[in-house]
């Protein structure tokens, strides 16, 4: 398995430019896989490839936090937009803010004139919430799947997909509210009356027939050589097969060569690269299989995009030290930011960021040094795609691990209101309510009151939440604000001050902290910078950054890790200049900080000046 893995020039396992369009035949390709995984840079290195060979190309960015633009170098908007200089490629981003907004307006608009304007207000109200967000999303995925113009303007059609947990969803979502007006055809949802889903039904038909049509559907598994993100990619792939999405490659990015056998950093990732492709899980070893080798330079703009299926390796590596000090200065170690959370033995703490880089290590890690300073703490997550029993590995005196799953919480609400609600209704009321219960709406409402619970049980203790990556946690609190909102209209006539919403937890800075974590390059950069602002406006002040995997914090002297290191120093210098105001720096660490003795050998090798 070693030879198979560093044999990066065989034609028959490296996705090149030579290989790609005898890879990719069907017309719908899914790009799916692990946060940071490199979906987004495949999926566009893909469409330019296929572009440039004369191929009509249209790609599309499903991920409610996507950076489709940054790596194009082109704004998009939710129309297909041209790409300068590669004729033949178009781009768009579904919005989902304005899919949503679009969505309230066909099912309010004939309304107006039936119903008082209470009513109306109290429609709109019911349609403010994370599920409609979602539905009207996925409304426009559908639209573009199932449109024939679409299909006849274009050869390839490349969905860049969100982290699987949410993409999971996304692609389940056809079969769920097919089955659900199966079942239901009368009463209200939470996103407005069902005759107005009704309309969309046939949409939702087409668009799972293309979706499970082998001869027009690829879903691409990508994963990094690394054993977390190809366990994540045999789970998705047993996921979607039981959606009846079979056809179905692997592609592993970032393959690790060493230049410079004698560096410690650069021969463990080699090595961590060999023993994860020896041990591919049995249910994705029989896919079609694929590598890309690690690039020194970031997938961002055209010509790194082309450079990175390019079939001759890369030049220009770098001569001398490429980590040398860059005058950036981390103003406390993660081991000071848990001291200074542990000091009232109580409150919250949200990890946030993009997938892949490394939030779960890093909410592990405070765990860890919280619990060793003897204060009870609560590790949990909300990512569907939980890994932190993987990264815990043991137990430890005063540390709580847990998880909030999504199925487990639907079947609990289910149950609770059926026991509430249902109590008092007779046959015909029971089967409305049970139907209700079925809509794909409800694990939202779930998830969303089990993180309340959360939130509120950190008025006891230190409770860490290791978040979804970034667009599912906003779509988390929006599901906040528009409870908040509920709250308040429901208390207007009672006294408010006694009235504490998950949304005003969080925004008391003495109650709740927020964690974002990034690498330093410039998407994650980019999308922690955007996600602070998102929560600016929510009236929440992040309480500190932390750039992990850091290869300038590192003490590496491997020619393609040194010029990697180089291209984080702008990264480092955009944080430290306006955008945090606290800052830890943890490097890339030659050993994966998996069990409880690793994680406090990571919080203490980090450093402060770089």
């Amino acid at each position: 398995m070693r030879g198979a893995m560093i044999d990066l020039n065989a034609v028959e396992t490296k996705l090149s430019e030579r290989t790609i369009q005898s890879v990719f035949r069907t017309k719908y390709l899914f790009f799916t896989g692990k946060g940071g995984v490199g979906k987004t840079s495949i999926a566009s290195a893909t469409a330019l490839t296929l572009a440039t060979r004369g191929k009509r190309v249209l790609l599309i960015s499903t991920d409610p936090a996507s950076n489709l633009d940054e790596t194009l170098g082109v704004t998009l908007a939710n129309h297909p937009t041209p790409i300068p200089q590669v004729p033949g490629l178009m781009a768009l981003n579904i919005d989902p803010n304005a899919a949503a907004e679009a969505y309230r307006q066909r099912v309010v608009t004939p309304m107006v004139g039936k119903a008082t304007d209470v009513e109306i207000s109290g429609l709109r109200e019911q349609l403010s919430g994370a599920c409609t967000v979602e539905i009207a999303a996925f409304d426009e995925f559908a639209a573009l799947l199932s449109d024939a113009g679409i299909a006849a303007d274009f050869d390839t059609i490349i969905f860049d997909t969100a982290p699987t947990g949410h993409t999971i969803r996304l692609l389940s979502l056809p079969k769920a509210w097919t089955d659900f007006f199966d079942i239901n055809e009368r009463g209200a949802s939470c996103l407005g009356p069902h005759s107005a889903l009704k309309n969309q039904e046939s949409r939702f038909a087409a668009a799972f027939d293309a979706l499970k049509d082998p001869q027009r559907t690829t879903v691409v598994l990508v994963a990094r050589p690394e054993l977390s993100t190809l366990n994540e990619a045999a789970r998705t792939s047993s996921d979607l097969r039981q959606l009846q999405l079979t056809n179905q490659i692997l592609v592993i990015n970032g393959v690790f060569l060493a230049t410079d056998k004698n560096d410690r950093l650069a021969a463990s990732l080699e090595e961590k690269s060999a023993v994860a492709l020896g041990k591919i899980p049995q249910g994705i070893q029989a896919l079609p299989r694929y590598i890309v080798a690690l690039k020194p330079f970031n997938t961002v703009g055209l010509t790194s995009l082309r450079k990175l299926l390019e079939d001759a390796p890369p030049t220009e590596l770098p001569m001398g030290p490429a980590a040398s000090s860059t005058g950036v200065r981390a103003t406390l170690s993660l081991a000071a930011m848990a001291k200074e959370l542990a000091n009232d033995g109580h409150g919250l703490v949200l990890v946030m960021g993009k997938g892949g880089v490394g939030k779960t290590t890093v909410a592990a890690a405070l765990a860890v040094a919280i619990g060793k300073l003897g204060k009870p703490v609560h590790l949990t997550t909300t990512d569907p795609a939980a890994h932190l029993a993987q990264t815990i590995v043991g137990s430890l005196p005063n540390l709580t691990v847990s998880r909030i799953d999504p199925k487990e919480e639907t079947l609990l609400y289910s149950a609770k209101i059926l026991a509430s609600k249902g109590k008092n209704l007779d046959e015909g009321g029971l089967a409305l309510l049970r139907e209700d219960l079925a809509s794909p709406c409800t694990e939202e409402v779930a998830v969303f009151h089990a993180f309340a619970k959360t939130v509120f049980e950190a008025r006891r203790g230190i409770v860490i939440l290791d978040t979804a990556p970034t667009g599912h946690t906003l779509l988390l609190l929006d599901a906040a604000g528009s409870y908040h909102r509920e709250m308040l209209k429901k208390m207007e006539e009672s006294a408010p001050g006694k009235l504490t919403t998950p949304l005003m937890m969080l925004q008391d800075s003495t109650q709740s902290k927020v964690l974002l974590v990034t690498l330093a390059e410039t998407t994650p950069v980019s999308e922690a910078a955007a996600l602070q602002d998102d929560l600016r406006r929510a009236a929440i002040e992040p309480y500190g950054w932390v750039v992990n995997r850091s290869l300038a914090a590192s003490s590496t002297a491997d020619p393609v890790l040194m010029q990697r290191a180089a291209n984080e120093h702008e990264q480092l210098q955009r944080i430290t200049n306006g955008l945090a105001t606290r800052l830890a720096i943890l490097p890339l660490m030659p050993d994966e900080p998996v069990g409880i003795e690793r994680l406090e050998q990571l919080l203490t090798r980090e450093s402060t000046v770089y």
